[in-house]
């Protein structure tokens, strides 16, 4: 196995991030031909398109074959390794900021997101005159991603809700709270929510409001978009599968709680 690349972009992980990401990406392989490129360069590869938003075969020279950093996307995505990567993220941030490691509330909401040319499944939301996909996420109170689920952007979100909520069920039995805004209320999330357990409750706007304003709690996972979004890659959707949508939004995340606790394990 190579020596890991020196840092040559902006996007690149530094030392100290890199030492609480490899625990998860650099686990033990089996039998086999020994990998030619380390784990931390392809990591570095990724986050490169990500934060870019290049496409895979635009990859620079400096960077393994673009091929190469794929296909080990790829494997690490049907194996579960962002999610567990995430997960173990979120644990150690609440922990570090004082809170229980498993979350006992979230925040449920959707984004709909444009396509670009080549995209996979797309629909048309309707009330936001969006043509593309829609992400529909919970997180916690800190605004780290529990779960997370993408569909066309004509699913309603009530009908995306029981998978979501189910996944983010089964990250924290703690989990009883889910506050979401009133395209949540009805029969399907009531019955999804009573199943598992949980007591989604309604943010609504003050009577008589106009224009913008923060709202109590859902201001958090609209913050978590806009994190997500600052990784060009997911401004607007260019994926073909949905599932390659998931696997960079965990990796956005991911990516920016290990670099605060890096910063915050510095100080």
């Amino acid at each position: 196995m190579t020596a890991p690349s020196p840092t040559c972009y902006p996007s690149d992980v530094d030392d100290a991030t890199w030492e609480l990401i490899a625990p998860v990406l650099t686990q033990r392989r089996g039998p086999g031909r020994p990998r030619i490129h380390t784990d931390r360069a392809i990591y570095n590869a990724i986050l490169y398109v990500l934060r870019g938003g290049f496409p895979w075969r635009m990859l620079p020279a400096p960077f393994p074959p673009w091929q190469s950093v794929y296909s080990r996307f790829r494997r690490w995505a049907d194996a579960g390794v962002w999610e567990a990567l995430t997960d173990r993220l979120r644990v150690e941030i609440r922990i570090e900021t004082g809170r229980e490691p498993c979350p006992s509330a979230g925040i449920l909401d959707s984004r709909s997101v444009p396509t670009g040319p080549g995209g996979g499944a797309i629909g048309y939301d309707a009330g936001k005159k969006v043509k593309g996909r829609k992400r529909h996420l919970v997180v916690d109170t800190a605004g780290t991603v529990l779960a997370v689920c993408v569909t066309p952007a004509n699913v309603q979100d009530p009908l995306a809700a029981p998978e979501v909520l189910a996944q983010a069920k089964a990250k924290s039995s703690r989990l009883t709270l889910v506050w979401a805004d009133g395209r949540y209320h009805g029969p399907i999330v009531g019955t999804a929510a009573q199943a598992l357990n949980l007591t989604v409750e309604v943010v609504s706007p003050p009577p008589g409001q106009k224009g913008f304003q923060v709202l109590p709690r859902r201001w958090v996972i609209e913050r978590s978009f806009a994190w997500a979004e600052r990784y060009r890659r997911l401004a607007r959707d260019w994926e073909a599968a949905s599932w390659s949508v998931c696997a960079l939004i965990l990796i956005a995340i991911s990516n920016l709680i290990a670099r605060r606790l890096a910063r915050l394990w510095a100080a």
